[in-house]
């Protein structure tokens, strides 16, 4: 049986629904086809759920604090996994209910529960069932990746997915990989209440982050009780008895250690879906890591199919996804010419506090060889800091000397996620820093500090 559409869309990420609304919208007949999940990772396994444990396990933290501020909570706090599970599960199935009933009502848009595979340039194959059509649009993701070590497959072993599944206390949590998605369940259940020992290749956390940022988040969750060993090499994973079930022997910086734990996170990053997908029957190329290769318009080489979100690798964040699904919209349906080289490299560390990171690192500034200014300053300067009792981190702003373009910031502090877009706007409307410096802001909030931050610049070359 074949079927004919204007447009097809592989994947429901956070491109692919919005897209094909879209394409329908604009008069096209779509399908729009999802093997596994409504939403994606996002919604189901990634940032909405893991975002929703995070305000469950700030709360814990902040009653542990409650004394701090003058409130008695009694003597302990105690967390209730199956509770929190339970109200990220509500979250999360809201969020899919009204996906299901939004793309469900649009007219023109037709949803195929299924696993596609190519068959041709313009064809795929689901559930038995040919589908044509002269556009397709691929937004199938990407899926964890387990360390290349001996034994790990012969234990249980977490991923950020399986996490979500999750309604018991680990006693011991053992997180591989000290990036973005293992610091924020590393802290997340610290606060809960889990020993927690994070274990990670690199010699510090975030290696793509400047040198202070990465001290200063390891040093944060290290005051909560997160352990950490660096230069982690020649591990081996084996069953323990008891209540430690995991045990892995290896050298840390090459001395040697034995870590013992009930549970084992693996956080070491994620591969493309595309070997899911059959693409040398459609002719479509990707590089050595598995991600489809695209142009700026997100197109591949094959005319007349495009790539969006994580499986072409120019960014692994929900945002970056959606965008592409804007630009390729843009594009095709309103005349413009919009390009992935034209966005600003924006992302958050939701760790608490957070990290809002836009443009360039510091090194990144310094191996440019330009001349730049920096400002730092830290929380414990800012007012509205001292007065919630949270002055851990501090903010980074770097600027052109010559044309008073901000480059990059880093702003690791209370708020630092929603804060760092006061700047990044600036950026996208390539204005000078002194548009924000001298605008006037709402006292008291954090955000009022920015102005202080740009009116204390120095030469980069002077700091080390």
């Amino acid at each position: 049986m074949q079927t004919h559409f204007d447009a097809l869309i592989i994947g429901s990420g956070q491109a692919g629904p919005f897209l094909a609304v879209r394409l329908a919208a604009a008069g096209l007949k779509v399908a729009l086809v999802e093997r596994e999940h409504l939403g994606g990772t996002c919604v189901n396994d990634g940032c909405m759920p893991t975002k929703t444990l995070v305000a469950s396990a700030r709360v814990a933290h902040m009653a542990r604090r409650a004394s701090d501020y003058g409130v008695n909570v009694g003597p302990s706090v105690s967390v209730d996994m199956r509770a929190v599970k339970a109200r990220k599960d509500l979250v999360v199935r809201n969020a899919v209910d009204s996906l299901a009933q939004w793309l469900g009502g649009t007219s023109g848009l037709r949803v195929i529960r299924g696993h596609a595979r190519f068959v041709a340039p313009r064809a795929i194959e689901v559930n038995g069932e040919t589908l044509e059509a002269p556009k397709i649009f691929i937004n199938v993701g990407a899926r964890p990746m387990l360390p290349d070590w001996p034994g790990i497959t012969d234990v249980p072993v977490l991923t950020n997915t399986s996490m979500m599944d999750l309604d018991q206390l680990p006693e011991h949590l053992i997180v591989i990989g000290a990036s973005y998605i293992g610091l924020e369940f590393a802290q997340m259940f610290r606060r809960f209440g889990s020993r927690v020992t994070v274990l990670e290749y690199a010699d510090r956390v975030i290696a793509r982050e400047d040198e202070e940022i990465s001290r200063e988040v390891q040093a944060i969750l290290e005051r909560e009780g997160v352990r950490f060993l660096f230069g982690v090499r020649e591990a081996v994973v084996s069953r323990a008895s008891g209540n430690a079930s995991i045990r892995i022997a290896l050298k840390a910086a090459g001395v040697a250690h034995e870590v013992q734990g009930s549970h084992l996170l693996a956080a070491v990053g994620r591969r493309p879906n595309s070997d899911l997908l059959d693409l040398e029957r459609a002719g479509i190329a990707t590089d050595a890591r598995g991600f489809i290769t695209v142009d700026d318009q997100l197109r591949t080489h094959v005319p007349g199919i495009w790539a969006l979100g994580d499986v072409n690798g120019l960014g692994a964040f929900t945002h970056t996804s959606y965008n592409d699904h804007e630009i390729v919209a843009a594009n095709l349906l309103d005349g413009e010419a919009r390009r992935t080289t034209d966005r600003i490299t924006a992302y958050a560390l939701f760790t608490d506090p957070p990290l809002g990171r836009v443009g360039m690192t510091e090194a990144q500034v310094r191996a440019s060889s330009r001349p730049a200014l920096v400002g730092v300053m830290p929380m414990s300067r800012v007012g509205r800091a001292k007065e919630r009792g949270e002055t851990q981190g501090f903010m980074k702003v770097l600027v052109d000397a010559e044309t008073e373009r901000i480059l990059g910031a880093a702003l690791l502090c209370i708020e630092g996620d929603e804060i760092v877009h006061s700047l990044l706007d600036v950026m996208a409307a390539d204005a000078s820093y002194q548009v924000i410096r001298r605008c006037m802001h709402i006292h008291p909030t954090v955000s009022e500090l920015i102005p202080t931050l740009l009116g204390s610049l120095v030469p980069l070359s002077d700091t080390h």
